[in-house]
């Protein structure tokens, strides 16, 4: 596996890259699969039903914490076969709220690791959802003195991934995408222009599974299982 010398800019993906995040929804997810109890529907007839509202929810309200709680309560309505009073609304929000109560559980080697990179080439954070929530997620991970910049947006798509590379002047040939999300780190990320790193998580939320695109001539994507084996390439 190559070594890429020092000076790098090394985007870098928070949610499931840095630490654990889909775990906590996943949770939340089989709590009101559970509290729904339908009679009809299997368990994982109404996790598609929960992932097609999630899709509409995310069109026009976004990513993160109060558009999932919406999701919940809206696809609990739809699927009730009684008419849905407040008290099981809040009690399907509890759900939600449990995420937010979460401490930030880093995964393995990603301190010292970031750390090691830091040392050596440019790191930017470069992350999707609401931005309060992302920032607090950062304040609180410990890991923010090691960013130079923090990118905090509302999609990950080519667009936003050449407005990126323009606004910090990023040379494409020495800048890399690394993340967990075939659809929002890695196939974007390619099409851009960009080097990238697909990490693997075994829980990355099943809206953001995608095939890995191939990447295009002079452009390099590496595969990893761990963070920590970015000191390997970096």
């Amino acid at each position: 596996m190559p070594r890429f010398p020092a000076g790098q800019t090394l985007l870098i993906d928070a949610d499931d890259t840095l630490w654990e995040n889909n775990i906590y929804f996943e949770r939340a997810i089989a709590a009101f699969i559970s509290f729904l109890d339908h009679h009809e529907y299997s368990p994982a007839q109404v996790r598609q039903a929960l992932n097609a509202v999630e899709r509409e929810t995310i069109l026009s309200h976004g990513y993160g914490l109060s558009s999932f709680t919406r999701s919940l309560v809206d696809c609990f309505e739809r699927l009730s076969p009684a008419p849905v009073m407040e008290e099981k609304r809040e009690r399907i929000r509890g759900f939600a709220r449990a995420i937010a109560e979460q401490e930030i559980e880093l995964l393995p080697g990603v301190a010292e690791t970031l750390a090691q990179l830091a040392s050596r080439h440019h790191l930017i954070l470069m992350t999707k959802g609401n931005h309060a929530e992302q920032a607090d997620k950062l304040a609180r991970s410990g890991l923010s003195e090691l960013f130079s910049s923090v990118e905090i947006v509302a999609e990950k798509d080519p667009p936003t991934y050449r407005e990126v590379i323009a606004r910090h002047e990023l040379t494409p040939h020495t800048s890399w995408m690394i993340g967990n999300s075939p659809r929002s780190d890695i196939n974007p990320a390619l099409a851009a222009g960009l080097h990238a790193v697909f990490l693997f998580h075994k829980d990355t939320w099943v809206l953001e599974h995608a095939e890995v695109d191939a990447a295009p001539e002079r452009q390099h994507l590496i595969e990893l299982d761990a963070f920590a084996k970015l000191t390997d390439i970096f």
